[in-house]
């Protein structure tokens, strides 16, 4: 063959309509044959284009409403012939098969049915086999064939053939490369249904990961580094289908720490504000308003708070705006705003706001590593006071344990070593991300200055030695929730009768790493 492909028999079949005219138009216009199935076929003969239908190509007739049609010799032969080789054209010759040179196809709407609430028998109908089939077989034979699963890609593939003659071997390239993606999101989609619907107690035996590019990113974590979002498959969007209503870009931190306070804003009931900065809440607090609950995080630590993340767990109102309009923020995230709200944000041009449903809890976690990935449920940080045991002889007081388990709950979301301090259900001092536990209580403490005195202290994870707990006692801490579980437990709690604080076991870590 040349070392352009030139176009003359076309076999087209598309769910979406898209721009199917236009690609029929400009096809016939350069002289070629077009072949196509059922309504596709209909549609370009009421473009005035002349259509050989799949049916009068194979001498076969469309069964069992339309589930076979293009599985046939006749057509995947003239697919898969390789016009380089002169055996496979002998014998398609032989056979009397017409070898095609562009396979437009695009596939049942799957995702879509899924998505609208069909029955199960109407999802399942939309599995398509046929398409799947003629893509793959195009993209297989790239080099004879062209393969377009797009309309975005009809107009760039148009002007190829009218301009220059061909399409050149970088396009049949990239053409191939976007069609067997296409077939692996779609594939990966079913999957991720029919594994929805089966009950088990282990991670699946095989897990497919369909994602596709919603939009690049200006850079990642580093000005370096190349970055783009992506949506899951089945999925509505990243953070649920979240909509940016006003602000410039969102960059790769910007969607880390937004999924970050999103998550930890949406663990209460009453209104809560979570603040954000690098992927640590350095500010959280529970109060009767969105407004009282961001004074109370922004006051946790205002130093953090400046360009960080902001979560709210309920509608943004006029008077939360306004609680945030002199501390420069990066982005508030919530379900909701008010007109008020976005009024007041309207002038704040480098504020992005984005609209975002809570989350909803399921799924599984997934961390790629070297040749792999790490895949685990989502860690549900438990609550309830029934299943913690009083290790001290005292006991919190009401007061104590609301706070104990507000902060057990931040604690949760906090990277390790993670240390968190909070009175009034709210954060007073947060020390995060250190390899030594002691270190993370003296950070803690000294964000928390003389807000320490009084307050509660939440630990991730079990006190190894006791010295955590004299340095707390040191800062006037009242009561300490952890899980337990060190070999040295009873000298901690030995320790925290001593200082007379309260401790309470969970017995249940949240490392988050």
């Amino acid at each position: 063959m040349s070392e352009r492909l030139r176009v003359r028999r076309a076999l087209v079949s598309v769910s979406d309509k898209e721009g199917l005219r236009e690609l029929g138009r400009g096809l016939a216009e350069i002289g070629v044959r077009l072949v196509s199935t059922g309504s596709t076929a209909g549609a370009l003969r009421e473009a005035g284009l002349e259509v050989d239908a799949v049916e009068d190509v194979t001498g076969s007739p469309e069964m069992m409403g339309g589930r076979v049609k293009t599985l046939h010799p006749a057509i995947h032969g003239g697919i898969l012939s390789d016009k380089s080789n002169p055996g496979h054209l002998e014998e398609i010759a032989g056979h009397g098969i017409e070898p095609f040179d562009l396979v437009a196809v695009n596939l049942y709407p799957f995702e879509s049915t899924v998505v609208k609430g069909g029955s199960a028998r109407e999802i399942v109908e939309q599995i398509d086999i046929g398409g799947p089939t003629l893509v793959r077989a195009a993209a297989k034979n790239h080099g004879s064939v062209a393969v377009l699963v797009s309309p975005a890609r009809y107009g760039e593939v148009l002007e190829a053939l009218r301009d220059g003659g061909g399409l050149d071997r970088d396009l049949l390239l990239s053409l191939a490369e976007e069609a067997f993606a296409h077939v692996a999101l779609y594939d990966a989609a079913i999957a991720r249904w029919f594994g929805d619907r089966v009950e088990r107690t282990d991670p699946p035996p095989a897990l497919t990961l369909g994602l596709e590019r919603v939009a690049p990113l200006r850079y990642g974590e580093n000005p370096h580094q190349r970055a783009a979002l992506y949506r899951e498959a089945l999925s509505a969007g990243p953070l649920g289908g979240s909509e940016v209503l006003q602000g410039k870009e969102m960059s790769y931190n910007n969607w880390l720490d937004a999924e970050a306070a999103r998550a930890l804003a949406a663990e209460f009931e009453e209104p809560a504000a979570v603040i954000v900065k690098h992927h640590n809440p350095c500010g959280t607090a529970v109060a009767g308003s969105p407004a009282e609950a961001y004074r109370r995080a922004f006051a946790s630590d205002q130093i953090s708070a400046f360009g960080g993340v902001v979560a709210f767990n309920r509608e943004v109102d006029g008077d939360a705006a306004a609680a945030m309009a002199e501390v420069f923020t990066e982005v508030v995230v919530a379900p909701a705003f008010a007109e008020a709200a976005l009024e007041a944000f309207a002038g704040r041009k480098n504020l992005r706001v984005l609209r975002a449903p809570l989350p909803s809890s399921g799924g599984l976690e997934i961390r790629p590593i070297d040749g792999g990935a790490l895949v685990e449920e989502p860690d549900a940080v438990e609550g309830r006071r029934e299943v913690m045991s009083v290790a001290t002889s005292r006991a919190p007081t009401e007061e104590e344990w609301a706070d104990l388990l507000f902060a057990w709950t931040v604690a949760g979301r906090v990277k390790s070593n993670a240390i968190v301090l909070a009175s009034g259900r709210a954060t007073v001092g947060v020390g995060a991300g250190q390899m030594s536990r002691v270190d993370s209580v003296d950070i803690a403490r000294r964000k928390a200055g003389d807000r320490a005195r009084g307050s509660v202290l939440a630990s991730d994870a079990f006190f190894p030695f006791r010295d955590g707990i004299d340095r707390a006692a040191e800062g006037g801490v009242a009561a300490v929730i952890q899980p337990g579980g060190s070999v040295r437990d009873r000298e901690v709690v030995d320790a925290a009768d001593e200082h007379g604080m309260a401790m309470v076991l969970t017995g249940r870590r949240h490392f988050r790493h």
